[in-house]
């Protein structure tokens, strides 16, 4: 039985009957409208930028677009390789000749990006819509690349990315690092901007705290249980050195606390 693309879209939470699948070209310069292509070393932001904007003519783009623009990137002759998932926000301007619409990097198939590759029946067609793109099929699924570490302080993470590092191969370097360090970490709901102000101390490592917080989203605290983890965002305030006296720790969990509010405003209940 050959694995296809439907599936893989409904097992991301997209319906097929609201999506858009696309396949850039490498071309630097459309020779009918002068407008720069892409090629194989264009930023994400190149891209991007290439893909909002698009024709006004409905037999170059659909006069209504789906919701999602799955899209991928020329992979020799009959193949594409994802690049990313695209949530369409609506036309933003319109000159009568091009459409640029607001779209933004959706949080589905991330896992898959640059990693999936189908095979295009039609080399002609840049654009599908789902119902006919989900019977391609999938010609494979490379290995993840790994994803350096960005550093302690750079570190701010949704739950979805979190339970990612905690469990996907890519992220090995990020678990070898949060391992080795204990230290204070805050968390913020961003529904409401409360915070609550935690640390890994003792024999427990940064990792092994936020690996409890990916698995159940409340790592055990009382102030977190009754609350949904998928708009939680994870990110680090100070870290220790493993040898570094439990005093020392705490006495630093209490000035943050103290500092952001996190007992009066917030999630901390002491």
């Amino acid at each position: 039985m050959v694995l296809t693309l439907g599936p893989i879209l409904r097992d991301a939470g997209i319906d097929v009957a609201d999506a858009l699948v696309i396949r850039h070209a490498y071309v630097r310069e459309h020779g009918d409208t002068g407008f720069p292509g892409i090629h194989a070393d264009s930023t994400d932001a190149e891209i991007l930028a290439y893909t909002q904007n698009q024709s006004v003519s409905p037999r170059h783009f659909p006069s209504v677009p789906a919701r999602f623009w799955i899209v991928f990137t020329r992979e020799g002759g009959d193949q594409a390789r994802l690049w990313s998932v695209l949530e369409n926000l609506g036309e933003v301007s319109n000159d009568g000749h091009r459409r640029v619409f607001d779209v933004v990097e959706a949080e589905l198939m991330t896992e898959l990006r640059r990693r999936l590759v189908i095979g295009w029946r039609s080399p002609r067609t840049w654009w599908l819509k789902g119902q006919t793109a989900e019977t391609y099929p999938v010609v494979g699924i490379a290995d993840a690349e790994p994803v350096p570490f960005p550093g302690f302080d750079r570190l701010v993470l949704s739950h979805a990315r979190l339970q990612a590092v905690m469990r996907e191969p890519r992220y090995a370097s990020w678990r070898t690092a949060l391992a080795a360090v204990l230290g204070i970490y805050l968390i913020v709901d961003t529904r409401d901007g409360r915070q609550y102000i935690g640390k890994a101390d003792g024999a427990e490592s940064i990792r092994q705290r936020w690996a409890a917080y990916a698995t159940n989203g409340h790592g055990g605290n009382v102030e977190l249980k009754s609350l949904e983890p998928s708009t939680f965002r994870y990110s680090l305030l100070r870290v220790f050195d493993p040898s570094t006296p439990g005093s020392e720790i705490d006495e630093a969990e209490g000035h943050f606390k103290l500092a952001l509010g996190s007992r009066a405003h917030g999630l901390n209940r002491n």
